[in-house]
């Protein structure tokens, strides 16, 4: 089993000396991962409901410094020896293919092969428009398309892509990743389009739950690993070759802590209830969770850090 979590590109949390010390105590602590989120301007009006809270608004507003994540990557990575660094997700048909396979090879090398890509399609449609990127309406074709092309260059000596977005040849690209074959690729989104991706392309699926409407409570994550491995099989994919994950806010109360009722919610509870939590996706074949911080004190954000690995990590390590 493997634990992770996702630092904030935003917000009082994403400080870069604060960004640091976060980085440095997960890998102290024997995490496996740190993801970042990706967002590159955003506009002042907006049509584009945000997906993962009811009210459709985005968290804190745009008039906020929002961190460009490869970067941010970076960053951690010379701060670090040993715990992998992923997006989580970064959107994919922002960017030019070609140089974004290159700055992820790049990086994969200068960190000794702990590169993660999670992968997605994008929400926000007048962010699109702001950057010159394909059409918001064919997002996911132009992201399959990106992502094909992005393995090529990591795993072909010479390039030759004709697509319908994106054109190169003969051309040489190196270095290549560390790792091989290629930088693994985990699909992020939990939609119809994004489970055939994850099944069809992807190396990983790398959804986000209990955040409305992706609630993603066992059952339901269970009916839609049956798709991705549906998928997989119709390709001629090993279904079972997909990593599952799953993202979700987590929280390992004090042990003196004295709970109200009605607080209790999925992986926030005590050691022995987010164990249980964890064991139920551990069942539907779950090997990595990359965990939220619920609170932006970071006293309280190390604390929950400490306590997890203390009281629940080494409980789940293996299966029952």
């Amino acid at each position: 089993m493997n634990f992770g979590f996702s630092l904030p590109g935003r917000g009082p949390l994403a400080k870069p000396d604060l960004l640091l010390r976060l980085a440095q105590t997960a890998e102290r602590l024997g995490y496996s991962s740190l993801f970042v989120t990706d967002h590159v301007v955003l506009p002042r009006t907006s049509k584009s409901k945000y997906p993962y809270h009811p009210s459709g608004q985005f968290p804190g507003g745009v008039d906020q410094d929002y961190l460009e994540p490869l970067t941010l990557m970076t960053y951690l990575a010379t701060a670090t020896k040993k715990i992998r660094l992923g997006t989580s997700v970064l959107v994919v048909p922002y960017r030019n293919p070609v140089v974004t396979a290159k700055m992820l090879a790049t990086l994969d090398v200068l960190s000794g092969g702990r590169v993660i890509l999670g992968a997605g399609v994008g929400w926000l449609e007048e962010e699109f428009v702001a950057l010159g990127a394909p059409p918001f309406g064919e997002r996911g074709r132009a992201t399959d398309e990106y992502l094909r092309l992005m393995r090529e260059c990591w795993t072909k000596d010479q390039i030759h892509f004709d697509g319908r977005y994106y054109r190169v040849s003969d051309v040489v690209f190196l270095p290549k990743p560390v790792q091989k074959p290629a930088i693994p690729i985990w699909i992020g989104g939990h939609t119809d389009g994004a489970l055939r991706r994850a099944g069809e392309l992807g190396d990983g699926w790398h959804p986000i739950g209990l955040r409305p409407p992706a609630l993603l409570h066992p059952r339901e994550y269970a009916e839609k690993v049956k798709q991705v491995r549906a998928w997989a099989t119709r390709t001629g994919r090993n279904p079972e070759a997909i990593t599952l994950t799953f993202r979700a806010p987590m929280e390992v109360w004090p042990k003196r802590a004295k709970p109200r009722a009605g607080d209790r919610q999925l992986f926030r509870g005590t050691g022995e209830q987010v164990i249980a939590d964890i064991r139920q996706y551990q069942a539907l074949g779950v090997t990595h969770f990359v965990f939220d911080f619920t609170a932006p004190d970071p006293k309280a954000v190390v604390a929950n850090m400490e306590r997890f690995a203390e009281d629940v990590r080494p409980k789940v390590r293996r299966a029952p």
